[in-house]
């Protein structure tokens, strides 16, 4: 069996990556929630209590479920080479000044694997830090301008719980995203971390379709040149992939990935969903998951103003061909070779609108036919229910403030093909 690649969107799921809701999510405030990306603060302790039976649920399934933090602080313990590469990176003369760069770096290196994982993802504040600020503000401006040892030198990463969209497997290969939104950003880098230096991965024969040069080609400072997101990824099969254009993933990036693909022979077609703009439909997958070899959900509103395009190797290397669709779903249809079955959100008008928001469309398949989505949304789960879906529920009050379901909060690494 191949070791790792995601080969449809509801073939057997074998292998995943989650985020348990941690120090990140403690760190949201009514004061820097918006900037973080999300709604409103949580009860982090109920959260985990959601998420913990969305895991125990996936592995009743036979599912592998590992976790970011785990990844990553053995990906630390394993090559120091993972901490040079790590810390040269969120640590610079940009954040810290010239003068702490050094000390800063020093600092979260002589921490525990665990503890580094820890402020990587939660962020660390200057009191964390345990440095003489003191001494420090003599020599350094950031030192002496401090007025508060609650400022953070890193500030923490509440959406590593999507691990959807930091990185992506899409067929054989992974590509690491870059982000569009700063708050965003360094997660992708504790991702390119995990996929270079674990011992999961470090021997693992699989391609890394972004950054080039399997993952070598990263600089944090440049990497969001243009944006792309695991959220408006799906590899549906049949050498195609779905790649929606959305507030968070731009036209620049799916070329690139594009041209990627086809290079290796990966990927023959990819579709390209143009969306309008906004933060309650910011991916493709908040309006649009598959449920079967032939069902999808979707959020009508958003889908019919969709405009698509295929994109498909063109005559020479690095060329497009490029035609307009008329409208997603025939190209998926064409694509799959199947007449698809359409399950909308549920409810009036008013209904529909508040369910999507909560998630509705945003399911994650476990397998062909099987679901899992957040409880609330009742008219949408009975609209799958009828259409022959087996629906799973997993309570989702805290979870969804950050505006994902379960696809938003896993990253497939081995999934079967259909």
């Amino acid at each position: 069996m191949t070791t790792f690649g995601v080969f449809s969107e509801v073939g057997k799921l074998r292998k995943v990556i989650v985020h348990r809701p941690d120090l990140s999510l403690q760190r949201l405030t009514p004061a820097n929630h918006d900037e973080l990306l999300f709604d409103d603060v949580l009860w982090v302790e109920r959260a985990q209590q959601e998420h913990d039976q969305f895991v125990e649920l996936m592995r009743s399934h036979s599912i592998d479920v590992y976790y970011v933090h785990d990844l990553l602080s053995e990906a630390l313990i394993e090559n120091s080479e993972a901490r040079k590469l790590i810390l040269e990176q969120v640590v610079t003369e940009y954040n810290t000044g010239w003068s702490l760069v050094d000390e800063i770096r020093q600092f979260l290196w002589d921490l525990p694997p665990k503890n580094l994982a820890t402020y990587l993802i939660g962020g660390i504040t200057a009191g964390e830090a345990k440095l003489d600020w003191g001494k420090f503000s003599k020599i350094s401006l950031h030192a002496a301008s401090l007025q508060d040892m609650n400022t953070f030198l890193l500030p923490p990463l509440p959406n590593t719980l999507f691990t959807r969209d930091s990185s992506c497997w899409i067929y054989g290969g992974v590509s690491v995203n870059p982000m569009y939104w700063p708050a965003r950003r360094r997660e992708s880098l504790n991702m390119l971390t995990i996929y270079r230096y674990h011992p999961m991965f470090k021997s693992a024969d699989f391609q890394f379709w972004y950054p080039k040069n399997h993952g070598k080609e990263f600089d944090l400072e440049t990497f969001s040149r243009s944006s792309l997101e695991g959220g408006d990824v799906m590899p549906v099969g049949n050498g195609t992939v779905l790649i929606g254009a959305s507030e968070r993933t731009q036209t620049g990036m799916i070329e690139q990935i594009a041209k990627t693909l086809f290079e290796h022979g990966s990927a023959e077609r990819v579709i390209v969903c143009v969306m309008t703009k906004d933060r309650g439909h910011m991916h493709l997958d908040t309006v649009f998951t598959m449920l079967d070899r032939d069902k999808v959900t979707i959020f009508p509103k958003v889908i019919e103003q969709i405009r698509a395009y295929s994109l498909r190797p063109g005559t020479k290397a690095g060329d497009f061909k490029v035609s307009a669709e008329k409208s997603m779903l025939s190209a998926v249809e064409d694509a799959l070779k199947l007449k698809i079955h359409v399950v909308e959100t549920g409810g009036d008008m008013y209904q529909m609108e508040r369910e999507q928001w909560d998630d509705a469309n945003n399911a994650v398949a476990l397998e062909p036919g099987v679901v899992v989505c957040y409880e609330r949304n009742t008219y949408t789960i009975s609209r799958m229910r009828q259409a022959g879906v087996e629906v799973l529920t997993i309570p989702g009050f805290e979870l969804g403030e950050g505006r994902g379901g379960g696809h938003c909060m896993t990253c497939p690494i081995l999934r079967d093909e259909i």
